[in-house]
């Protein structure tokens, strides 16, 4: 019989298959079950669901105690898009409130955002109410891969201070990368104490390990809540604000564009800080957040915008008090010295205007009258004096290092975002502007009243005040008076002196109690035996309309327990709007009520209004 090669080499071929399949079979089942544990992860998460549970956000009280920030319950719907199956589109469209569209277009938004895993919880509504989380948890058993995930959001027991409480939102993805803490869909402080004390506020997650059924739904704690972890809320915060000053400062600010700061100068403590226009905190709660965010930044004058701490403006007059200190510390005059001022000051061609009063002056009623001529001629002693300093530029750079010892040209250091530094120039600013080294004084006369290039915040100027009434020194200012459980940060108890001798001051505290008591600052005397009020007026050039009217001041005048500043944009001179804003916040604060005989003055600041005279759609 013949043989066959041709059938035994098909039997090798196939047996060579066969054998080739079968190794393969074996090598991918050992890496499923040695190598790769993907699948035993996917089991296991079929089998056991780890469950975040968030903390309680710290609660936030004023300088009394009183509750301003706490939380109520509030739920957040989430999704697993792997597990989400045989979906009623329609019927959960109905139950939740939202169109088809809306439902499409969240689910591929959600999808399409960066950092996306299937696997992984998404937000698909947060801050649902009581009321939806009721309707919601009926019907959750139809909508396979969706939960309700129990939160927290905000109430606000009363309705001020936004920028200084700030909000919460949804984290971005940068912040998850910055943070590890964070996943998709948990909330951040924004704005104010909610952002810069953030770590303290949202406390510690816990997690629930569960386990669930063949069918996806949660039967219980596994090991009965042995692996589970209980989350630790957050630090509670007392801030130094008082509520009814920073209400009160408030109300007088209504229809104006400004701002108020008010700061115990004995601590650096912050009691009131207004920026005008204002809104409710509420706004930026729940699932309308959002779209009430959106309004608040197309809103003319800028409510969302920190005019406290963030504008910078000419601070006027309100300057002149560091232009006296400096030459009296650099010798460049006495308390005696005089200057002329024929409504204003004269070299040559030049004048830079100012209102009438006795001439010549020594530097106390100077103060009192706010005079123009007399800075202006300290200015040029300061700067020209060639026996002191070889060139103006060396003059000019130890003027800078005086002005920056009393807290301007960088930011204080306030414990909350976005605080700007304002604008003190320097010789190379100059050099530049004026393409030579060869400036003069007079080329730069109007820093000497707060003009020209100078700028500062509200907070500086108020900032300035608590300095003087220090007479040399002041703490880094902050809004928060302390921290459950830890301390505050030790930079805002070092005492920051500045480089003029104390005795210089007391010059400048009797030129701004002469203001008051028969100077441009009359309005801010009080009818209160023991309290005497000291004060400096500013009224701002503003190249963009009126001028804008300032006030910067302390009371009492030996014993300083609050220190202010009151900037009203195109509010004119400083004693139509700065003075009496300021005294009477000054006023509420140091005897709980407004005397009656200046019941008038509390009713015309109540009822003014610098917004009717003002551009909106050109605001800035």
């Amino acid at each position: 019989m013949q043989h066959d090669y041709q059938l035994e080499k098909r039997r090798f071929v196939i047996g060579g298959l066969v054998v080739l399949i079968l190794l393969i079979y074996i090598g991918r089942l050992f890496q499923l079950q040695v190598i790769d544990d993907n699948w035993e992860q996917m089991s296991v998460d079929n089998a056991f669901y780890t469950r975040i549970v968030y903390p309680s956000r710290g609660l936030i009280y004023d300088r009394n105690g009183q509750l301003l920030v706490d939380n109520e319950p509030a739920y957040d719907l989430v999704v697993t898009m792997r597990n989400v199956k045989d979906l009623d589109t329609l019927d959960f469209c109905q139950t939740l409130g939202i169109t088809k569209e809306y439902f499409i277009a969240r689910m591929k938004k959600i999808r399409n955002t960066r950092g996306y895993s299937s696997y992984t919880q998404q937000t698909f509504a947060s801050q649902l109410s009581g009321y939806d989380y009721g309707i919601l948890q009926e019907r959750l058993y139809r909508y396979r891969g969706f939960e309700i995930v129990p939160r927290t959001v905000r109430q606000y027991k009363i309705p001020i201070a936004p920028l200084i409480m700030g909000n919460i939102r949804e984290v971005s993805p940068k912040e998850i990368e910055k943070d590890p803490y964070y996943m998709r869909g948990d909330y951040v402080g924004d704005l104010g104490v909610e952002r810069s004390y953030e770590t303290y506020l949202r406390g510690v997650k816990g997690k629930e390990i569960l386990y669930r059924d063949a069918h996806g739904r949660v039967q219980g704690h596994y090991a009965g809540g042995a692996y589970d972890i209980q989350p630790v809320s957050g630090h509670n915060l007392t801030l130094s604000i008082d509520a009814n000053l920073q209400a009160y400062a408030e109300s007088l600010m209504v229809n104006k564009v400004g701002a108020v700061v008010a700061i115990e100068p004995k601590t650096g403590e912050v009691l009131c800080a207004v920026s005008a226009p204002t809104f409710d905190p509420r706004l930026l709660v729940g699932r309308q957040r959002g779209k009430n965010y959106s309004e608040l930044y197309k809103t003319p004058f800028k409510p969302l915008f920190d005019r406290a701490v963030s504008a910078t403006y000419p601070p006027g007059s309100t300057f002149k008090p560091t232009q006296g200190l400096i030459g009296l510390q650099e010798g460049a005059i006495t308390p005696n010295t005089l200057f002329p001022c024929h409504h204003g000051f004269h070299l040559g061609s030049f004048k830079l205007g100012c209102h009438g009063h006795p001439s010549p002056l020594p530097l106390i009623p100077a103060i009192a009258t706010s005079c123009n001529g007399y800075f202006c001629g300290t200015l040029m002693n300061i700067l020209n004096d060639r026996r002191r300093y070889p060139t103006i530029q060396d003059a000019f750079e130890k003027w800078k290092n005086y002005m920056v010892s009393m807290g301007y040209g960088y930011p204080l250091g306030i414990d909350i975002p976005n605080e700007k530094r304002g604008f003190i120039p320097n010789n190379q600013f100059y050099n530049k502007a004026f393409k030579t080294e060869a400036w003069k004084t007079i080329n730069i006369i109007s820093i000497s009243i707060g003009q020209g290039e100078i700028m500062a915040t509200p907070l500086q100027i108020a900032n300035l005040g608590a300095t003087i009434a220090n007479r040399g020194w002041f703490y880094t200012p902050h809004v928060v008076h302390a921290i459950q459980d830890t301390l505050l940060p030790d930079t805002f108890s070092v005492k920051r002196k500045t480089l003029i001798d104390t005795r210089w001051y007391d010059y400048i505290v009797e030129g701004m109690r002469g203001a008051v008591t028969g100077g441009t600052c009359r309005k801010a005397s009080l009818d209160v035996k023991g309290i005497e009020v000291c004060g400096k007026t500013g009224t701002a050039q503003n190249p963009h309309g009126k001028d804008h009217s300032v006030f910067m001041g302390f009371a009492p005048m030996d014993d300083p327990k609050i220190a202010i500043c009151v900037f009203v944009e195109q509010g004119g001179f400083g004693a139509t709007y700065g003075v009496p804003i300021g005294s009477l916040v000054m006023e509420k604060y140091l005897t709980g009520s407004i005397s009656p005989s200046r019941q008038y003055l509390e009713d015309a600041m109540l009822n003014g209004n610098t917004m009717q005279f003002m551009d909106a759609k050109n605001y800035r």
